[in-house]
């Protein structure tokens, strides 16, 4: 094993001129040698999605055991232990809807191969994406508050990392606030670059925000509930949407629990309502505060957690996610189509806060007011 390949990231652009999913040979042939520690016989491989960047893959198999899917996990080994752990604890213990995983013929989670962590899972054939409406959202969000509520009192399996950002969030406060400047200094010299005056005009307003975010983090309560620990409060799914929350036998199942770690629930409910209120083109106070009831009512939200979570949807999110690879290649990024994104985002940003202003007390959710 020692000689073995590794699995790299592979070439963008040859994946680009192929018009299925390209995957390189040598790791098609690694899926053969894996799929002979399972007892089951494999009739047709299709590539269901691939991270071509980060060396990660899907493939939907056809097995005599019925559809399965087969994932090289693109994460540490290490890292990746943690979250099919978690994966196998809400199925098992706690009978939740996730796929569950297929044990190898020496009943392991997983394969190690090419330096990576394979595994097969149970492939649910009924799965649809809710409608992307209000009512498609309300079900999203009482999933995910129904996941996190099962997850509490994970521990991870032997050998595994502890994966958890429950304690890191003034740090990531603190990184975008820093970023402000970088983002400031890097539009200031390259100039001539389309996007560059758009950017310059709304950096100190959106450097504000976050200075006064990290400002009401310090001074929340957020020191007093991590206190908890990471097995009080479970698992936060961290990129959950509309296709990861998908309807099928039984309810809402909740898929690709690949990135689980530990952390304050409502980081995933606010990262839901911004990616939402983007789509919408605007903030709408009616969508949100159905979005946090629809939530309440599976996970309910103590006062101090609701003021987190105001604080997080408070922080310039959207400007930050899309504006932050600016620092990588800023003379390929920062053209006009960036321009025109952040002025989007900034028309979006107008709509927020009379809409915060008006949930700033939660008392609609039948919590004391302020």
């Amino acid at each position: 094993m020692g000689n073995e390949q590794l699995i790299t990231p592979w070439d963008l652009e040859e994946a680009e001129r192929q018009d299925t999913f390209y995957v390189p040979e040598y790791i098609v042939n690694m899926a053969y040698e894996v799929i002979k520690h399972y007892d089951m016989k494999v009739s047709h491989m299709e590539v269901i999605t691939t991270k071509a960047d980060k060396g990660g893959l899907i493939w939907k198999i056809d097995t005599d055991k019925g559809p399965r899917s087969l994932k090289i996990l693109h994460r540490r080994p290490t890292r990746s232990l943690f979250s099919l752990g978690a994966q196998e604890y809400l199925v098992k213990e706690k009978k939740a809807r996730v796929p569950q995983i297929i044990p190898t013929k020496d009943d392991k989670l997983y394969v190690e191969m090419g330096g990576k962590f394979w595994f097969v899972a149970e492939w649910i054939e009924s799965l649809f994406q809710v409608s992307k409406d209000l009512e498609g959202a309300k079900e999203l969000c009482y999933a995910i508050g129904e996941f996190h509520k099962l997850s509490k009192g994970y521990t991870p399996p032997h050998g595994a990392e502890n994966a958890s950002r429950l304690y890191r969030w003034p740090k990531t406060y603190n990184k975008i606030v820093k970023k402000m400047t970088w983002l400031r200094d890097i539009a200031t010299v390259y100039d001539e670059m389309p996007a560059s005056a758009t950017v310059l005009s709304v950096i100190d307003m959106f450097e504000d925000q976050a200075v006064k975010a990290f400002e009401r983090l310090e001074n929340s309560a957020y020191y007093d509930l991590v206190k908890k620990g990471n097995k009080e409060w479970g698992l936060v799914h961290q990129d959950y949407g509309w296709s990861n929350g998908q309807k099928g036998e039984g309810g809402m199942w909740i898929i690709d629990l690949d990135g689980v770690a530990y952390d304050l629930p409502i980081r995933d409910l606010q990262k839901l309502i911004t990616g939402t209120m983007d789509d919408l083109g605007g903030w709408d106070a009616h969508w949100v505060k159905e979005m946090i009831s629809a939530y309440h009512a599976a996970n309910p939200i103590a006062d101090q957690l609701y003021e987190i979570l105001m604080i997080d949807l408070s922080l310039p999110n959207l400007f930050y996610k899309n504006v932050k690879e600016m620092v990588y290649e800023p003379t390929v990024f920062m053209d006009e189509e960036l321009k025109n994104l952040v002025q989007r985002i900034v028309d979006i940003d107008k709509t927020k806060w009379t809409v915060l202003d008006e949930l700033a007390d939660n008392s609609w959710l039948g919590g004391k007011s302020k």
